[in-house]
């Protein structure tokens, strides 16, 4: 049975959760701040039956991204002539290029990142509760989009303007950028886990050092950087720039690749900050010079 009946019903719902999801983000960031999100380096010491494996939260919370895209995708919602049915599926139409992009992206921070990943702290269930329903709302919103009539217009000709391209080369940039500074990270883990086989398992949840190389000379969270701008770019290609004249313009003109990428900068900064001053605390020879994710800024 079709989760929409019609488009008025798709796109009423569309309506509501994307001005949601401009909002709710945007006022999370303080208690963000005050509270820390229980994985990774900031993992509860104590056991739970709340704790679970990193690696598999991990995959968890990020693969729902492809169920909930490919429906809204595939679906075209938003679409009165189109309704039930999906858009070309060729490269050569700019919406399905664009949503191959956004395919590659998770394929590598569901699926493959995460099974390249020797160790990861565990983390509490509310964390991957939390996350799939950010990828669910944000994968439905894009799909939507994607496959809209108002997409399709503002593509149209999109291969032939170098808006269109300078956006997807700054994504692959990002892109790379993103895997190329986690795998830094993957390496100080590999080692850490070389070292403790050595030692027979003896500290073997001790995986944290001092990262070095490419960004890391100016920042803490270069992955965080690499992946704003990836988005951003992405943005860039795909819709148009809202109107920030006030609240309401906002409201009414931001479109989900705008909206996916200021939820990312919303909702990471107080885990940069917090992550960033955790690095100085724990570390007595950080490099002082460091910000935390924007270079020379933040």
């Amino acid at each position: 049975m079709p989760i929409f009946q019609n488009v008025v019903q798709a796109t009423g719902l569309y309506e509501v959760v994307r001005k949601w999801f401009i909002v709710v983000p945007a006022i999370v960031p303080p208690f963000n701040l005050l509270v820390d999100a229980p994985f990774g380096r900031f993992t509860p010491k104590s056991d739970s039956i709340f704790l679970i494996d990193g690696i598999t939260a991990w995959i968890l919370m990020e693969i729902v991204a492809f169920p909930i895209f490919g429906y809204a995708f595939l679906r075209s919602p938003l679409s009165a002539t189109n309704f039930g049915s999906s858009p070309p599926l060729t490269l050569s139409h700019p919406p399905t290029f664009l949503a191959s992009l956004y395919i590659i992206h998770y394929l590598n921070r569901a699926i493959i990142s995460p099974l390249r990943t020797p160790s990861r702290s565990k983390s509490h269930i509310i964390v991957p509760l939390s996350a799939v329903s950010y990828h669910a709302a944000n994968a439905f919103l894009l799909g939507a989009y994607l496959s809209s009539p108002a997409a399709d217009a503002y593509l149209q000709g999109a291969f032939q303007r170098p808006r269109f391209w300078l956006g997807v080369a700054f994504w692959a940039l990002g892109f790379a950028g993103n895997i190329l500074h986690d795998e830094v990270l993957l390496n100080i883990r590999r080692n850490a886990k070389a070292k403790a086989d050595d030692n027979n398992g003896k500290n073997k949840g001790e995986h944290y050092a001092i990262p070095h190389g490419y960004l890391y000379k100016f920042i803490s969270y270069p992955n965080y950087f690499c992946e704003w701008c990836e988005w951003l770019a992405f943005a860039f290609a795909a819709a148009p720039a809202p109107d920030l004249t006030s609240f309401a313009a906002i409201l009414a003109t931001t479109q989900p690749p705008f909206i996916f990428f200021s939820s990312e900068v919303f909702l990471m900064i107080p885990r940069a900050w917090k992550g960033h001053l955790w690095y100085k605390k724990r570390f007595p020879d950080y490099p002082s010079e460091r910000k935390a994710v924007i270079p020379f800024i933040l």
